[in-house]
């Protein structure tokens, strides 16, 4: 199976904050930005495997700035590592004050994803090319995420996370 580069599952979603997305202060609900970002990233792992796609976890969804009633949410996803079958999609979002005409950041997350074959089982993904120093480094910090994903999921035990003990031991 041939690579993919990382530009080639680039998705951007835009989405317009109306009553209905928001709280009672005026602000874009988090599930309601959960769902968005579920979509761009089930998008970009479509397009970097050419397979439906389901989501597996959602790493560390943390708002940094609310986006209010009547901004813009820009979402971009990007597949940023690809193992056997699951992909991890790295997501940033920002909140556009069209009126004030500013952008401001609001988060920023990583998603699993894995792919599926017509029996909705797991399938081989292609593998992931980095180009930019930004996807180069997002790449090589995946395999310690995953790791913390499958010691939090019950998948692998501490002891045998690797990427994570040459964090912390010298060598």
């Amino acid at each position: 199976m041939e690579g993919k580069k990382a530009s080639q599952s680039f998705t951007i979603m835009n989405e317009l904050v109306l009553p209905n997305d928001t709280n009672v202060f005026g602000n874009l609900m988090g599930g309601r930005l959960m769902y968005w970002m579920d979509i761009a990233a089930g998008m970009a792992a479509v397009k970097h495997c050419n397979a439906p796609s389901m989501t597996a976890s959602v790493d560390n969804l943390s708002f940094k700035n609310p986006i209010k009633l009547g901004n813009i949410v820009h979402i971009e996803a990007k597949v940023s590592r690809a193992f056997t079958t699951s992909m991890e999609i790295h997501l940033k979002v920002w909140g556009e004050d069209a009126q004030q005409q500013y952008t401001y950041e609001s988060n920023e997350a990583y998603f699993t994803f894995v792919a599926l074959d017509p029996n909705r089982k797991p399938r081989p993904v292609p593998e992931l090319i980095p180009e930019t120093p930004e996807e180069k480094k997002v790449y090589e910090g995946a395999l310690r995420r995953r790791q913390i994903r499958l010691i939090l999921g019950g998948k692998m035990k501490p002891d045998d996370a690797e990427e994570l003990k040459a964090l912390f031991s010298k060598q």
